[in-house]
């Protein structure tokens, strides 16, 4: 997915499993976050930033809505400890993920695997992408600052 382009209609299902659409946000803007797994430390400075700031992010029309590949379960627990008041998709066919291009070969300590590159989509009311932050420009625990700027 590039800037330009239109998100997919359907977008997976939340903790509960429910269907999640892209019709659901239409005249709102989106923060669509991709993390690599709940209860991480990363994932879990940068779900709270967002938390933390969600007054603020809802008052500049903003709806969150984070993606993992990890299960209903995991996320439900994550979404408890954390006092979350955005859903989160789980992902686990990895359907989204492959769609954004964001399911990519990483590396840890020579070893190699697949996984969700930490990506956030700003998209605007008709579901088009207006930003995308990389891997590399995300510092998690300031977050929701770096979308409130991007404002």
């Amino acid at each position: 997915m590039n800037i330009g382009d239109s998100i997919p209609e359907i977008l997976g299902n939340d903790e509960n499993g429910k269907e999640i659409k892209a019709a659901d946000f239409k005249g709102k803007k989106l923060v669509l976050y991709f993390y690599p797994k709940d209860n991480t430390s990363g994932c879990t400075s940068q779900a709270c930033s967002l938390r933390d700031n969600y007054k603020e992010l809802k008052q500049e029309g903003y709806e969150i809505l984070g993606v993992s590949v990890d299960d209903a379960k995991s996320h439900l627990k994550f979404i408890e400890k954390q006092e979350l008041p955005f859903k989160l998709i789980a992902d686990t066919d990895k359907k989204l993920v492959e769609s954004f291009g964001i399911w990519v070969e990483k590396s840890m300590y020579g070893r190699k695997y697949m996984g969700t590159l930490r990506t956030t989509f700003i998209i605007d009311e008709n579901g088009i992408i207006q930003k995308i932050m990389e891997a590399k420009q995300i510092k998690t625990s300031e977050h929701a600052a770096q979308i409130l700027n991007f404002v």
